[in-house]
């Protein structure tokens, strides 16, 4: 699965296998977003486009029109504060900063990876639900 988090400046992208978990990550300007995101497509051959229902999503689904794949639109609801709480789960703080409470540090870099792979995670959980499932229903 491809994933994009959609944003004004820049977007998270991830590629996410259900096997494998995450391929590849990275943050991306909003403008070049349908050029990666093709690149990634024909290299790691997901089966679904997931976009998060967020900032942009209008001209960042523009931008990935191209791409011969299924596009799903999923909420993306509180994936920025899920994917800075990510972040620091996986570089904690060190010296000083460790005294310091997470709520009121910024992670130094963008997080908009993780939020793409947040909404991939999201996306997967409802395909699988059992409600879901025996609905019929596409998450």
């Amino acid at each position: 699965m491809l994933a994009v988090d959609p944003g004004r400046d820049k977007c998270g992208i991830a590629v996410l296998d259900s096997r494998d978990g995450i391929l590849a990550r990275g943050v991306v300007p909003t403008r070049v977003i349908g050029q990666i995101a093709e690149d990634w497509a024909a290299a790691h051959r997901p089966a679904v486009l997931v976009v998060g229902k967020g900032t942009a999503l209008r001209e960042v689904r523009a931008a990935l029109a191209e791409i011969e794949l299924p596009l799903e639109v999923f909420p993306e609801a509180h994936t920025t504060l899920r994917a800075r709480r990510r972040y620091f789960e996986e570089h904690p703080p060190r010296g000083w900063r460790r005294l310091i409470p997470l709520g009121l540090q910024t992670p130094p870099i963008p997080v908009d990876d993780y939020a793409a792979v947040i909404i991939a995670e999201d996306f997967l959980a409802a395909a699988l639900s059992p409600s879901a499932l025996s609905k019929g229903e596409k998450p």
